[in-house]
């Protein structure tokens, strides 16, 4: 009988043991969870209002109009105190099946506004906001017809007029060329600007024209410029994204072959000065610069202000100086250009010149000359 006590006893006093112990674990797990909310809660870079954009197949590197807008982008993060991944980011893109889910993504990881950039984009961003009624979305270089979506776009042909400028300023052969991305109406913006400029000036001037088919093959871009210089081109405007790099790589070449010959670049979207850089020398003459860096800040700042241009179509030009012409090369770009340039750019902004947008509108300018 006494044995039969103690057991019991023993077993009462193990019990209630148990019981403690189960309460004490539960008090410390507690504490541990509300320590890890706090340290959620207070999460460094955490924003309000997320931006994030979506490159085309140039990607972020493309020393052109993607590296131009992520620039921007960047700069507004900073801006506000945020760093990548939280408040601001991008996706790159290898070919266009990327351009949809990189906004998908970005949408369900609370991104509240998401950039297109470039008109590539047109068909994924059009579909994603139809989606996403709540969402900002907007779209660099095209018109998309939606009310969360902003369109920005650039007066791109009155830029490319005053390249033209130059470019048959400093010509010593009369023939120029133009390297394109894809063969579109954007694109052709800059191709006719371009030959109207040139042909303004001096309207026997040669104009080599040739599209690469894409904004991401250098290798396609290069062999396009070594048809050009050897056929006498020696100054060739591009705007073709990263396949623009291949025309930069091949005028790098032949000056290193021959530093006494007169060839040049025209760079496109941001100044492209550091990318002609050989030796001693610099084949960039010019760049016509499109503001995407500026455009982006802006926007952006309209949406974190709850002031998003839904909708709206922006156009940024000579007016606002959301196009220009980098003055980087001082040796190449001398003092008699930039004083020829600015006199066209002043009748442009006058109103005295009405720079062509299509090779028909081209047609038409030349047939006045």
């Amino acid at each position: 009988m006494k044995n039969r006590k103690f057991i019991l006893l023993f077993a009462l006093l193990l019990s209630l043991g148990l019981v403690l112990a189960a309460c004490g674990g539960g008090e410390d797990q507690s504490g541990s969870d509300n320590e890890g909310e706090d340290e959620g809660t207070s999460e460094e870079g955490s924003s309000e209002y997320n931006v994030g954009m979506v490159t085309d197949e140039g990607g972020v590197d493309d020393k052109s109009f993607n590296q131009s807008a992520w620039e921007g982008l960047q700069a507004w993060g900073e801006e506000h105190g945020l760093s990548k991944g939280a408040g601001f980011d991008y996706a790159q893109s290898e070919d266009e099946s990327d351009y949809l889910p990189n906004m998908t993504r970005l949408v369900r990881n609370d991104y509240d506004l998401v950039f297109g950039i470039g008109f590539l984009l047109e068909d994924a961003i059009t579909e994603i906001a139809k989606q996403n009624p709540d969402n900002d979305f907007a779209i660099v270089d095209t018109v998309v017809e939606a009310p969360n979506v902003a369109s920005i776009t650039f007066a791109e042909h009155e830029g490319s007029f005053l390249t033209g400028v130059a470019a048959a300023m400093k010509t010593n052969t009369d023939k120029l060329g133009f390297v394109g991305g894809v063969d579109s109406a954007l694109i052709n913006k800059f191709e006719s600007g371009f030959v109207a400029g040139a042909k303004s000036v001096n309207p026997d001037i040669e104009v080599d024209i040739q599209y690469v088919g894409n904004f991401s093959s250098a290798a396609d871009g290069k062999l396009i410029a070594t048809r050009m210089y050897n056929d006498g081109a020696d100054v060739i405007y591009h705007s073709a994204g990263a396949a623009g790099n291949g025309v930069f790589a091949q005028a790098k070449d032949l000056k290193q072959k021959d530093e006494d010959r007169e060839i040049y670049v025209i760079g496109v979207d941001r100044d492209q000065y550091e990318e002609g850089a050989i030796g001693d020398h610099n084949v960039t003459l010019t760049s016509m610069v499109k503001r995407v860096d500026t455009s982006v800040i802006e926007v952006s700042n309209q949406g974190l202000n709850g002031e998003f241009p839904g909708g709206e179509v922006l156009v940024f030009g000579l007016e606002d100086e959301g196009i220009g012409i980098a003055e980087t090369n001082e040796e190449a770009y001398t003092e008699e250009i930039a004083t020829a340039v600015n006199e066209w750019k002043e009748k442009i902004k006058n109103g005295d010149v009405k720079v062509p947008q299509t090779r028909d509108e081209l047609k038409a300018f030349e047939e006045e000359l």
